[in-house]
């Protein structure tokens, strides 16, 4: 007996027959959102090289939905920060996360960006969640490529799963407001 080169898998969560293939409209547009990120990297420092090399023919981040990198905020939806941000520099990542589109998701990419790292001085941020609110944290100092794609695919999940309400929810406009920062209406 010749057994198929490849395996079949179920259909994800629907309705289907002979044909007919029906779901949400929220899974759908989750689905779309998931696989066409436009991501902006903002990077500083060494967690920027790495990123480089996620990019790179070997690693291909390209593979996942998220070729285009955008370097205009009002294009992108997804920040990606890597690297030692100063005090100085967090009015401007704030700036940069108020002008991106909504929806909008944020990836803080190795230990300076997520706690500060090794910088526990006057100047270094201690996170950027005390600028703007992050969904998925990728640790290391620096992470490596596969950990960057890691969580890239944790935030497609976030997408894939996340309802078109959500971003005008009562708990995602205090959330902005608590950062200072002024929900789209």
């Amino acid at each position: 007996m010749n057994e198929p080169i490849y395996k079949k898998v179920a259909p994800p969560e629907g309705y289907s027959a002979p044909g007919v293939y029906a779901t949400t409209l929220d899974k759908l547009v989750g689905l779309a959102r998931a696989n066409s990120i436009w991501p902006l990297p903002f990077a500083t420092s060494c967690c920027g090289i790495e990123f480089m090399a996620t990019m790179a023919a070997h690693y291909d981040l390209g593979r996942f939905g998220a070729e285009r990198l955008s370097f205009s905020p009002r294009q992108a939806d997804l920040l990606m920060v890597m690297g030692t941000i100063a005090k100085k520099m967090a009015p401007i990542v704030q700036q940069v996360y108020e002008q991106m589109a909504e929806p909008r998701w944020v990836l803080a990419v190795g230990a300076c960006a997520s706690s500060g790292g090794i910088f526990d001085t006057y100047s270094v941020l201690q996170g950027i969640d005390r600028v703007v609110p992050v969904d998925v944290y990728v640790p290391g100092c620096p992470p490596r490529p596969e950990q960057i794609i890691d969580g890239v695919m944790k935030i497609q999940d976030l997408i894939k799963s996340e309802t078109l309400r959500r971003r005008y929810s009562p708990e995602y406009r205090s959330l902005l407001e608590k950062y200072g920062i002024q929900p789209i209406n």
